[in-house]
């Protein structure tokens, strides 16, 4: 069994109500760290379990390194959903605020935006589903536009928190689950090359210039045999 001991810097180590005498390997200490901007350290104490004996005099120790909530806590992944708005080329996405371990004097549980406040910010990745190239946009809203999109492409996202105040092996929070948008109906231009486009217009073209030749050949044709007719009926009364 283990006993848990957490204090600030600086002052005397108090003991963990839930933490003592547990057979677990972990243990939350977050009720305990009331100031998350202190900096604090873990005592544990190994003991026997009850009613068996051991020869040791005294048992195992392990104090841990020295710890700040607010600058070195792991932070999850966010869960996020989006909008597309075609006409508009435009995406938007909305991020979920993460609720923490962490409750106020008034027993009400505090949200990572309320935590972080103004060094809260999020971080999207985002790239067309076809291509590797990607493409990032910080934000300190929840609310996010992407706007350099094109119409009928899918593009695929990720978020994580992002907190550049802090040092920079811990300044990103776990990505989200990767999501894609649909891809719109395809256009002539992604579908065809614009050489094939081109061939293809001027195919066109030469079609219509050969279709108007023989016409205007036609009518001449037409015009002449008129004339020549007219030309041959003799004159009544000579």
């Amino acid at each position: 069994m283990a006993e848990n001991n957490a204090s600030r810097l600086g002052e005397d180590n108090q003991r963990a109500r839930h933490c003592i005498q547990t057979s677990e390997t972990e243990c939350d200490l977050t009720a305990e760290l009331t100031d998350l901007k202190s900096k604090y350290g873990a005592d544990v104490l190994s003991e026997a379990l009850k009613d068996i004996s051991s020869d040791l005099i005294e048992f195992p120790r392990t104090a841990s390194a020295l710890f700040c909530p607010y600058q070195d806590t792991l932070i999850g992944s966010p869960k996020f959903n989006f909008k597309v708005r075609k006409e508009e080329r435009k995406i938007i996405l909305n991020i979920e605020d993460i609720p923490t371990a962490v409750f106020n004097a008034q027993k009400q549980q505090l949200t990572i935006q309320d935590i972080f406040q103004n060094d809260l910010q999020y971080k999207v990745t985002y790239n067309k589903a076809k291509s590797s190239g990607k493409k990032v946009k910080i934000s300190t809203s929840r609310l996010i536009e992407l706007t350099d999109l094109d119409r009928e492409e899918s593009y695929c996202f990720s978020v994580q928190v992002y907190i550049p105040s802090r040092s920079i092996d811990k300044q990103h929070g776990e990505s989200s689950q990767l999501q894609c948008s649909a891809a719109g109906d395809p256009t002539i231009f992604t579908v065809y090359s614009s050489k094939v486009i081109a061939g293809g217009i001027l195919a066109i073209l030469v079609i219509i210039a050969a279709i108007i030749a023989a016409i205007v050949i036609c009518s001449k044709r037409r015009q002449k045999t008129k004339t020549r007719g007219k030309e041959g009926v003799p004159l009544k009364g000579v």
